[in-house]
């Protein structure tokens, strides 16, 4: 495989709380006033208000006391100066320097703030606390949120919707319900993750003069999962390769009784650009997998030994355990011998569920590989199972910390899978997915993910951007086929997504 030259387009870094303050604080060192970034800021709330709402609309702003308020001053002053029937209701004092300078700037008609005040309202405007809070939401704060979700009006979130944690996505108690959200600089964690996601609207990025050069000493670690994030490492077809030098992925195989699952798994496996796909099935499922496939080998494999002479031979890079494999001792011992030796492994489904009574010793097991090709798939389900140790220990509820912790403590790349799927690295690194539909929850659609996964494993693609990558393309083979879809589309749609991908990167020569 060749290196393709990668994306145009710049990886998209998501932001926490702490980084975004952070951003803030280097702009103001660096000689931007801190005023100019909150008037920049509801400057660009005003600006997305006139292009969507004709002049004299009645807006109302629900302000709270710290800069998200601030923020509503200014896009309240703006509006008004534009010919917008603008007041302000008003929830707590606004504060201290530039949110306090801006409410004074502000002539127009302030109240303090009641759900009654609403009436009437073209479009609200949510300044009550944006990405920062860290809290539940509680007394008139939560009833303006109730209020304005109940006013049946537009709303306008400044930053983030009000409720809804930025760095994790979490609802604190209630959550304003928006149909646009016109955040800063870059999107906060808390725009793409769930729930924090459904409550955002239409998100609208603006630039309010922080200069990109502060990424540099903040270094992100977490990013958008989208071509750009892994396309340099993306395997393409050389115009001298054959399927061997394309690598060969192995899908372990349930009894006669659960084959579906593995055949998924293959057939993606194989769409995926796989050189070679091979089912090591037991002998007595070994007559309905054969016939039920044509490119794809089948191999008479039964238990752990047979397995880990089958996948001897190094040409087998690759190998996907779990997909209706079983869950009990047989699977456990399968599984470590598996991890044994250089192969890349995938670990979904029955073959992390096997190791719900014995996490520690999949924990070993991994470790012990110290070379990170080992990625396991969880949902939240089998997460919690398998990992409740760690998770009772650190007490994280951030998706992403979720899965950041278990690649620390394991060495293995962790995908939690979702709408909002994780991909989590050791090194730090994480993505999360925003291109998945929600016909995507269908029976066996996680077992072609896993053969995808192999797939691009198997072509020497690391296995953090393997992971990520496979994530995008399930992704988009979701929207390609729409409503409607069944596991069984997924593969047979990868060609399509595979060629727009292809405008991403360079053939290799």
């Amino acid at each position: 495989m060749g290196a393709p030259a990668g994306s145009v387009q710049p990886v998209i870094e998501l932001l926490t709380n702490a980084e975004m303050a952070q951003a803030d604080r280097l702009a103001v060192t660096g000689g931007v006033s801190s005023a100019d970034l909150m008037e920049n800021a509801g400057r660009a709330v005003a600006d997305r208000v006139a292009k969507n709402f004709p002049t004299g609309t009645r807006v109302v702003v629900v302000a709270g006391p710290g800069n998200n308020g601030g923020d509503g001053y200014v896009a309240a002053r703006l509006l008004a100066e534009r010919g917008h029937d603008v007041r302000v209701l008003r929830v707590g004092e606004a504060g201290k320097g530039d949110a306090a300078q801006a409410a004074r700037r502000w002539t127009g008609p302030t109240v303090k703030a009641s759900p009654d005040a609403l009436a009437g309202a073209g479009l609200i405007i949510d300044a009550l606390f944006g990405a920062g809070l860290d809290r539940p939401v509680t007394g008139l704060a939560a009833e303006m949120i109730e209020a304005m979700n109940g006013a049946g009006a537009p709303v306008m979130a400044v930053d983030l919707p009000s409720g809804i944690n930025g760095t994790t996505g979490a609802m604190m108690g209630v959550a304003v319900n928006a149909r646009d959200t016109v955040t800063f600089f870059r999107r906060k964690l808390g725009h793409l993750l769930l729930p924090g996601r459904l409550h955002c609207g239409s998100i609208h990025v603006a630039d309010i003069g922080i200069p990109d050069t502060v990424l540099e000493k903040i270094q992100p670690r977490v990013f958008v999962n989208a071509p750009p994030l892994w396309a340099a490492h993306f395997p393409i077809p050389r115009i001298d390769g054959h399927k061997y030098s394309r690598g060969h992925a192995v899908i372990v195989s349930g009894d006669m009784s659960h084959t579906g699952a593995a055949r998924l798994a293959a057939r993606g496996a194989l769409r995926a650009g796989a050189g070679l796909v091979t089912i090591a099935s037991p002998r007595e499922a070994l007559a309905v997998n054969a016939a039920a496939n044509l490119a794809i080998m089948v191999h008479p494999v039964d238990g752990a030994a047979e397995l880990a002479d089958f996948l001897g031979d190094a040409r087998r890079n690759a190998v996907v355990l779990g997909p209706g494999g079983g869950v009990g001792p047989v699977m456990r011992k399968m599984v470590l011998a598996a991890l044994t030796g250089k192969r890349a492994v995938v670990l979904d489904a029955d073959a992390l569920t096997s190791f719900a009574d014995k996490p520690v010793e999949l924990f070993k097991a991994i470790k012990k590989r110290k070379d990170g090709r080992v990625i396991l798939t969880p949902h939240e389900g089998e997460f919690h199972s398998v990992f409740k140790v760690i998770h009772e220990l650190y007490k994280v509820n951030s998706k992403v910390e979720k899965a950041s912790l278990v690649t620390l403590k394991t060495g293995a790349i962790v995908l939690l899978k979702g709408p909002d799927t994780v991909v989590a690295a050791p090194d730090g690194r994480a993505a999360v997915a925003e291109n998945a539909p929600p016909w995507l929850a269908t029976a066996g659609s996680g077992d072609v993910l896993a053969g995808m996964i192999a797939a691009l494993l198997a072509q020497g693609m690391p296995p953090f951007e393997a992971a990520a990558a496979a994530v995008w393309l399930h992704g988009e083979a979701g929207n390609h086929v729409g409503p409607g879809l069944i596991a069984e589309d997924l593969p047979e749609a990868l060609p399509a997504v595979y060629r727009r991908l292809s405008a991403h990167l360079r053939p290799s020569v």
